[in-house]
C-alpha cells in the first residue's frame, strides 16, 4: 500500500525543489579545496564565497534538471519517493523548472567570470565543462545517469574538479598532495549517488536504466558502497601513515558511524521508503568526514 505524499506549500516548494540535502556535496569539496591552500597564502574571501555560491548554484540547477527530464521521460509520479516533487505533486510547470535551472546557471556563470578575471581564465573552460556534464547527467538523448557511469562522473566533477579549482584560485598552483587528499571526498560524492540507485533500482530498471546498481543487482550494490567507505577511510590512513598529512586527519574517523548506519540500513530492505535514512545517512556521511578533515588541515596548521 502507497501512502499519498503530501503537498509541499509556498516557498517549501522551491526549497525541496533544490532538494537541499545534495547540496552539502557541493559545499564539501570547496569548503575542503580552500583550507588546503590556507598552508601557503592568506584566504580571499570574495572568491572563496564566489566560488561556493556558484557551485551550490550548479548542483541546484542539477537536481532541477534531474527532476524535470524524469518528469518529461515518465520515471515520476505522484507516488514517487525521493524526488523534489515540484511538477508531479505541487503543480508547478516543467518549463518553469527547466527555466530556473538555466537562470541558476546563468548566475553561476556570472560569477563564474569573476572567479576567472581574478585568477585564470582556463577555469572558464573547466567550468564550462563542469556545467555541460551537470546538464547532460539527466539531459541529452543518453544520459549519464542512465550509465553505469553516474557514480565515476559525479566523484569526478563534483569531488576531485571542485576541490582542485578551489584550491587553485586561492594559490594559483596544483600539487600532488591536493590531489590525493581529494580522493576520499570524491568516492564519497560517488557513493551519495550510488545511494540513490540502490533505493530506485527497481523504478530504474522497470525504465530501462543500467546503472551500477541494476547491472551489480541489490546485495552487490550494497557490497560496492560498503568498499566505497572503506577505500575512503583507508586513503585517509594511507596519507597519514606515509607522512603526506598531518595524524589530526584521523578526526574525521568520527564520522565512520554513519558509513555504518549508511551501509547497513541498506540491507534487507527493498522499499524505496525503507531505504530513506540510509541514503540519507550516506550525505550525512561526505558531509561529516569532508568537514572533518578539514577541522584536521586547520588543527594542524596552527599546531
Amino acid at each position: 500500500m502507497h501512502l499519498q505524499p503530501e503537498r509541499d506549500h509556498g516557498f517549501q516548494i522551491w526549497w525541496k525543489l533544490t532538494r537541499p540535502h545534495t547540496l552539502t556535496a557541493a559545499f564539501v569539496p570547496v569548503f575542503l579545496g580552500t583550507v588546503l591552500a590556507l598552508e601557503s597564502t592568506d584566504l580571499n574571501w570574495p572568491l572563496f564565497l564566489a566560488m561556493l555560491l556558484a557551485s551550490i548554484l550548479i548542483q541546484a540547477a542539477t537536481n532541477m534538471i534531474n527532476e524535470y527530464y524524469d518528469f518529461t521521460r515518465g520515471l515520476d509520479n505522484e507516488k514517487s519517493v525521493g524526488i523534489g516533487g515540484a511538477i508531479v505533486r505541487n503543480g508547478v510547470k516543467p518549463q518553469t523548472v527547466i527555466r530556473l535551472a538555466f537562470l541558476l546557471f546563468g548566475i553561476a556563470l556570472i560569477l563564474g567570470i569573476y572567479i576567472c578575471a581574478n585568477s585564470s581564465w582556463w577555469i572558464a573552460a573547466v567550468g564550462l565543462v563542469c556545467m555541460a556534464a551537470a546538464y547532460f547527467y539527466t539531459g541529452g538523448p543518453l544520459p549519464i545517469a542512465y550509465t553505469p557511469f553516474g557514480e565515476i562522473t559525479a566523484g569526478f566533477f563534483m569531488g576531485f574538479v571542485i576541490i582542485l579549482i578551489s584550491y587553485y584560485i586561492q594559490t594559483a598552483t596544483i600539487n600532488s598532495v591536493v590531489m590525493l587528499v581529494s580522493l576520499p571526498v570524491s568516492i564519497l560524492v560517488g557513493a551519495i549517488l550510488l545511494a540513490n540507485n540502490i533505493r530506485d533500482l527497481d523504478g530504474d530498471k522497470e525504465n530501462g536504466r543500467k546503472t551500477i546498481a541494476i547491472l551489480l543487482g541489490r546485495k552487490k550494490a550494497i557490497y560496492l558502497l560498503a568498499a566505497m567507505f572503506a577505500v575512503a577511510y583507508g586513503t585517509v590512513v594511507v596519507l597519514i601513515s606515509t607522512g603526506i598529512v598531518s595524524p589530526w586527519l584521523f578526526i574525521s574517523f568520527l564520522s565512520v558511524p554513519k558509513a555504518i548506519k549508511a551501509t547497513t540500513g541498506f540491507i534487507g530492505k527493498t522499499m524505496p521508503m525503507q531505504m530513506m535514512p540510509a541514503m540519507k545517512a550516506t550525505a550525512q556521511t561526505n558531509t561529516i568526514f569532508g568537514f572533518l578533515l578539514s577541522i584536521g588541515f586547520l588543527i594542524g596548521y596552527f599546531t
